[in-house]
């Protein structure tokens, strides 16, 4: 056994051992004397479900034991653990051992506790033929929380885009209502199902903390040593949104990556970080990481553009629009390991300025009109208390929001005029829940993307919606359409935007809101940031060239215009 396995027994080992004597105990107190807390009534709750039995729930809830099954749950397992290694290249090996140990987990502690507890089934009818196991605890139960339960753990954690929420929501629910399906079919009293439930929760819990809590991002077991990085590394983190606990976990993860002990800095409000980034550039830094919302992210971005000093980038604000499509974990200290076990890339800046607005850089998207007036009708307190569902009253309080009247000027081609609700400018193109708004943005392409979004009609904030959650905003590159003048988003690609509103409006740099005013300009600054992120999932390098080449001209609006 290698060393690495015998580090794994030790911490899975004990815990199973522990679990599975408080549960021999449980079971023991529940149908042995002198205790023998089990009493005839708990047949009350499948006799009454019994008596109510019709031929549609007895569809489903067998339908729902199938799920459940052995078989069911070996065959699901088997092929979602073979996907993960095959499919990821062998770099989700965690998220293959900490499902596959889930499943395995509760089965061991499962069958352990029925040989030393023996528990008649309930006296109601049976709708299914009786294991020779003990009734406690339930093994359907266990071992759905165990597989589904997992699978909802890796959606929540692995998912990108509008499916993530509800893919999670769907393999959650469904050990609940295998564990009503065993109740109602008489094959579990109501405290068997529960022990069910706790068995393979616990066991969950237990595998998510070997396998997914581990910050450190090994190739797989046995991998070689990284080697020592050159250089040290500077904090800046916003005071507000960083506890001291995540800082000594940072710290931590530095360390474990061969990182010596950081400075840190906090950021203030004569200093959001851009000061601090410079200041590490000078002292000769080779990383900063940028522990804060938005805002600390992009002052700390302007600091390091056009230098050879690297951002990680770690979410500790509501929006986190940066990390987000950097592919980072919403977690501090995973989203720093994330982003230290990835070779640095280079990623793209915008320079922002318009009237009132001093030049300075957007490393996300900026806006003018309804998202600005959002932003600045959120307030830090619900922002801190309810994360980014704060967002929606503001939103829908000012959905009614006159339209204003925009010019838009793309490179060096003829303005375009139109009337919206609002305009926003992307590097990147994800929203909060993987929604994307800029479609084919990407932070690497050389060029930026503005949706102008103009509803119609009482039907039109609902398409609106309906197409934001289902994605469907358009193709991809080269599907170009015109616009007529009727869909709700009207999207475009050029180097260089310009919008000119008819009068003053609220405007938004990375989340942060600035003083209203008529005009925002955003330039590309390619290749400006050195970053680590994970590898971008797809190039987008190519179609920005095909686009906007080198020595080529800017695009007619007709080429670089879709409606959807």
């Amino acid at each position: 056994m290698t060393t690495g396995a015998r580090r794994l027994a030790r911490r899975i080992a004990p815990p199973l051992l522990v679990q599975t004597v408080l549960m021999v105990l449980v079971g023991l107190m529940l149908t042995h004397p002198p205790l023998h807390l089990w009493r005839p009534g708990e047949n009350a709750v499948t006799d009454r479900l019994a008596e109510h039995r019709g031929p549609v729930p007895d569809l489903l809830t067998g339908w729902l034991s199938v799920l459940a099954g052995t078989a069911s749950v070996v065959a699901v397992a088997g092929l979602v653990v073979l996907a993960l290694l095959v499919g990821g290249g062998g770099r989700r090996w965690r998220d293959a051992a900490f499902l596959g140990g889930a499943v395995a987990g509760q089965a061991a502690v499962f069958l352990l506790v029925t040989l030393c507890v023996d528990r008649p089934r309930p006296s109601a009818f049976k709708l299914d033929a009786a294991p020779p196991t003990s009734s406690f605890p339930s093994g359907h139960v266990g071992a759905a929380v165990a597989l589904y339960g997992g699978l909802a753990v890796l959606a929540v954690l692995r998912v990108r885009g509008p499916l993530r929420l509800p893919l999670a929501v769907l393999a959650g629910l469904v050990p609940l209502l295998v564990a009503f399906s065993r109740l109602y079919r008489g094959m579990h009293h109501p405290t068997d199902v529960l022990a069910g439930l706790v068995n393979g929760a616990a066991v969950l819990w237990l595998m998510a903390r070997t396998f997914l809590a581990d910050r450190r991002r090994e190739a797989g077991p046995g991998a070689p040593p990284r080697p020592a990085p050159a250089g040290r590394a500077v904090v800046v983190f916003n005071p507000v949104l960083t506890p001291s606990a995540t800082l000594d976990r940072l710290d931590q993860v530095l360390a474990e990556y061969g990182w010596p002990a950081p400075t840190r800095t906090a950021t203030s409000v004569e200093d959001p970080g851009r000061g601090a980034a410079a200041d590490a550039v000078r002292a000769g830094a080779a990383l900063v990481v940028a522990c804060g919302g938005d805002g600390t992210v992009t002052a700390c971005a302007h600091g390091l553009a056009g230098t050879g000093t690297a951002l990680a980038v770690v979410p500790c604000g509501t929006g986190n629009l940066l990390a987000r499509n950097l592919g980072l974990p919403p977690d501090p200290a995973r989203a720093l390991a994330a982003a230290l076990g990835s070779a640095p890339r280079r990623i793209d800046l915008a320079q922002a300025d318009g009237d009132g607005i001093p030049a300075t850089v957007v490393s996300a998207m900026a806006g003018i009109g309804l998202d600005a007036a959002t932003v600045a009708d959120t307030s830090r307190t619900s922002k801190d208390r309810f994360g980014w569902p704060a967002y929606v009253p503001p939103l829908v309080r000012h959905l009614r929001d006159r339209r204003m009247r925009l010019t838009v000027t793309l490179d060096e081609a003829p303005p375009i005029r139109r009337r919206a609700a609002m305009a926003v400018i992307g590097n990147v193109g994800a929203l909060q829940g993987g929604i994307r708004l800029l479609p084919e943005a990407r932070p690497d392409d050389g060029v930026l993307d503005l949706v102008l979004v103009h509803p119609r009609g009482l039907t039109g904030w609902p398409e609106a919606a309906l197409r934001l959650v289902t994605g469907r905003l358009g193709g991809g590159p080269g599907t170009a359409r015109p616009a007529d003048g009727t869909a709700p988003f009207e999207h475009f690609r050029a180097r260089r935007i310009t919008l000119t509103a008819d009068r003053d409006q609220p405007r938004e740099l990375d989340g942060e809101s600035l003083p209203a005013g008529r005009t925002l300009r955003l330039a590309v600054r390619p290749a400006a940031l050195l970053v680590h992120a994970p590898p971008a999932a797809q190039s987008a390098a190519p179609a920005a060239a095909a686009l906007v080449g080198p020595g080529a001209a800017a695009p007619a609006p007709a080429q670089t215009v879709r409606g959807h």
